[in-house]
């Protein structure tokens, strides 16, 4: 499979260069935008497009007195859009850039009121899937037919390059250790919990996702394999402006994914908002498989389970916020987003206890049922000036967020002897509230210097303060008994202060960024204990500088091929709840606990790129990672302990490749894949983990514009086999089909069905267990169809807002749900 998928790939890049054009000279077209009474058209969006494809290249919001300029054009044909409900729709003659025609400056153009008697005319601009940037890749969603009626975790399933796992452990070119920001904020949450809030985000609510594996300094150096960056939609139009988006999707389950969302915008003042529903319905049907030994190697008994769990839940999103343009210069802004989520679990499980001789010893019938509420609430107030045209600017946030959480267990074990006589029943309840309360403020400064030189530099303090509780009781006859062994009580308080430099330039062919960032950070965490447990405590206090340095140099005049190279340092902090030394049973054989003495990863990570236009980017990559903080099991007694650990040293060796090319207006393809080795080697519960393996993961997208507004596409993707810390995964894939229908210049119709041969099966072993081996299969809702219906009122065209960035970086995405 693997040799198939890299010919496929190799054949792909060669039919690219094929097609692509040599023409990248920077020209601009600029121009004035009026009404049928020759007044500024405030508030319209241009767009820029190529003629020979109709994919949007640039958008511009037409300043005040109506005009717009669009700067750094490479050579080609492109056309000028304007679409605007109730007016005319505006398409532009074709216009030329070469050698001779670099600034290009139009007529005046007039938008005309819409007659009745005209039929609806429909303006259609097609973005690309990928766009190269020398910092970051981002991906266009609304460029993926397959994504509608999904998830924003499936959407960032379907990124080039992004893989998660089982227990929502997310990966960027095969490295953990990433960092999930929603509009440049962190979520605070990771594994299983990360995985349910993104599950709650319907995707209609998305714009882009940005994929920084070394994100500038001003961003917090969180994450030793960098940040996604998850972007929801924007508007800021004239007006009142509304969306909608109904999904519905089928597998064993019914589930569905609704959103709405408005902008309303007068004068000075614009407000906006998103209102989402998630209505989850999913299952997990997992068997697990244990074999034991002796010391001298020969079976001393095995373990069997099969699990059945069905997870439900009702989210509801919502976002509300305001920008004030008190002047031309200033913008003040205030955001407020909510998400209440009450999930609810079910797991029937069988196990079985086997002889060496692998007959029957005894087996246990587990029912367990878990209850719960999730509330995240979060405010922001922000602040942009610049002082004036091209000139210095300011930014400040300051931003509160808060995370309450109520999770109400009930654990039922029977035990049956080989007769199928019950001999014992165990009745576990646990009660798990808990809090996170997150304060963050920061500033950012930028000034253009003499000589194309720009200096950014800031400076950001949060505090953090958590509040876990474990009270857990055996139930005997009615009696609550407390379990001491379980219950406990977590605090955990942290300080973080940095500030950052950083220096960029463009010369005529390379250019520079450079820049550094220090961080200090105080933690101190305090488990009360209980009746039985003493308490205890730690303090850590460390600083640390994280440099950054881009270099960007084009090869040829026109700037068609480019070199690229990066360095960063990172770190990863232990995500909060990871700190708490709880034990938590997940069923009788298996339980989660925390570790107090995680250390934080730090990373080197140097990348080498070279780049053709926005078509082809080939990456090199080496990473560093020093205590990386990844899944451990340990077995005790028969019994199976989950929890967070340092390995030592891990080292990766990435190539990655992304295509992108139109040989015709009719047909496109998208082509991605990452070619890694790692190697580890750490100190281990069984000694040492001394590990290295070659994995691969690629995948394609096709898409075919059609007649009478249809358009058709096929994307898969294809993972060969995995070796990670102690786990190997097994080769999966999964094959989509899509179809889009546009109803009306407002509406589009949908229907999508994702892993269509259900291939996409988690499965695997897990090996450095004491005399033990360990292997696993997970059936999920991996296939589904679903259906969407979207509809836009108000103008067809949507600006994003000059300033949406809030402050709270790294802690969000350091709490789990």
């Amino acid at each position: 499979m693997i040799k198939f998928v890299m010919a496929f790939l190799t054949i792909g890049l060669c039919f690219a260069l094929n097609f692509v054009n040599a023409q990248a000279l920077s020209g601009k077209i600029t121009g004035r935008v009026t009404d049928e009474n020759g007044h500024p058209a405030d508030g319209v969006v241009v767009s820029l497009s190529r003629s020979t494809d109709s994919v949007a290249v640039k958008y511009e919001l037409v300043n005040t007195d109506g005009s717009f300029n669009f700067t750094g054009i490479k050579v080609g044909s492109y056309q000028i859009f304007i679409s605007c409900i109730g007016k005319l729709p505006y398409k532009s003659d074709q216009i030329e850039i070469d050698a001779k025609h670099l600034h290009i400056q139009m007529t005046a153009i007039t938008i005309l009121p819409a007659s009745k008697a005209l039929q609806e005319v429909v303006i259609t601009s097609k973005k690309s899937f990928l766009e190269q940037q020398i910092d970051r890749t981002v991906v266009n969603v609304d460029a993926q037919i397959s994504t509608a009626g999904t998830t924003a975790l499936e959407v960032l399933e379907k990124a080039p390059g992004v893989n998660i796992s089982q227990g929502g452990a997310i990966s960027l070119h095969g490295k953990t250790g990433v960092s999930i920001y929603i509009d440049d904020k962190p979520t605070y949450l990771s594994g299983s919990d990360l995985e349910n809030y993104l599950r709650s985000m319907p995707s209609s609510m998305l714009s882009q996702i940005e994929l920084m594996t070394n994100p500038p300094a001003k961003y917090d150096a969180a994450g030793t394999a960098g940040i996604i960056n998850i972007k929801t939609k924007k508007t800021r139009d004239k007006g009142f402006n509304m969306g909608m988006n109904l999904g519905l999707r089928q597998s064993r389950y019914t589930t569905s994914n609704n959103s709405l969302d408005f902008n309303y915008r007068r004068d000075k003042v614009n407000m906006f908002g998103t209102f989402a529903y998630t209505l989850s319905n999913s299952f997990n049907d997992i068997d697990i498989n244990r074999q034991y030994f002796y010391n001298n190697g020969k079976p001393s008994g095995a373990f069997s389970q099969n699990s059945y769990i069905q997870r439900k839940s009702n989210a509801y999103n919502a976002k509300l916020g305001m920008d004030i343009y008190s002047s031309e210069k200033t913008t003040i802004g205030i955001l407020f987003n909510g998400l209440i989520r009450t999930p609810e679990n079910r797991n029937n499980s069988k196990g079985q206890l086997l002889s060496a001789a692998g007959q029957l010893d005894s087996s246990v019938i587990s029912q367990n049922y878990e209850q719960g509420k999730f509330r995240n609430g979060s405010a922001n107030v922000n602040y942009k000036h610049t002082f004036e045209k091209d000139g210095p600017e300011i930014t400040a946030n300051l931003d509160y967020l808060a995370f309450a959480t109520d999770n109400n267990q009930l654990f039922l074990n029977q035990n049956y002897n080989t007769s199928g006589i019950n001999v014992s029943k165990e009745e576990l309840k646990g009660s798990l509230p808990a809090t996170i309360q997150i304060y963050s403020a920061k500033v950012d400064y930028s000034q253009p210097l003499t000589k194309s030189w720009k200096l950014e530099s800031g400076a950001k303090s949060s505090y953090t303060n958590t509040d876990n509780q474990a009270n857990y009781f055996n139930i005997n006859e009615n009696n609550a008994i407390p379990d001491y062994n379980k219950t406990n009580h977590f605090l955990y308080k942290e300080a973080i202060n940095a500030g950052y430099l950083n220096l960029n330039k463009d010369f005529s062919r390379l250019s520079v960024q450079a820049g550094f960032r220090l961080e200090n950070t105080d933690s101190r965490g305090h488990q009360l204990g209980n009746g039985q447990k003493p308490d205890s405590a730690f303090n850590r206090n460390y600083t640390s500088l994280f440099p950054t340095l881009y270099l960007l140099y084009k090869l040829d005049i026109l700037g068609d091929h480019q070199l690229k190279l990066t360095y960063g340092r990172r770190i990863e902090r232990p995500y909060y709840q990871d700190l708490n030394p709880f034990i938590l049973p997940l069923d009788k054989y298996t339980f989660y606990l925390g570790n107090p003495y995680l250390l934080p990863s730090y990373s080197g990570n140097y990348e080498f790129g070279y780049m053709y236009k926005d078509r082809i980017a080939v990456t090199l990559n080496y990473i560093d990672i020093r205590d990386r903080v990844t899944e451990t099991i340990e077995i005790r007694n028969g019994s199976y302990y989950d929890r967070p650990g340092n390995i030592g040293r891990t080292k990766l060796y990435d190539l990655n490749i992304d295509a992108g090319f139109e040989p015709t207006a009719w047909f496109s393809l998208q082509l991605s894949g990452d070619i890694w080795q790692i190697r580890q080697k750490s100190d281990f519960y069984t000694g040492t983990l001394n590990n290295h393996s070659t994995n691969f993961s690629g995948q394609a997208m096709l898409q075919f514009k059609l007649n009478k507004g249809w358009s058709m596409q096929t994307d898969g993707k294809y993972q060969s086999k995995q070796t990670d810390a102690q786990f190997e995964i097994a080769a999966r894939g999964r094959l989509n089909v899509a179809f889009s229908k546009v109803l009306s210049p407002a509406a589009t119709l949908k229907l999508s069905i994702n892993d269509l041969l259900y291939t996409n099966i988690n499965k695997g072993s897990i090996g450095n267990l004491y005399q033990t081996s360990a292997g696993f299969r997970t059936l999920s809702d991996s296939r589904a169809a679903l259906l969407t219906f979207s509809m836009r009122l108000g103008k067809s065209v949507a600006g994003q807002r000059k300033h949406d960035q809030t402050g709270a970086g790294e802690e969000n995405s350091r709490v789990k749900d």
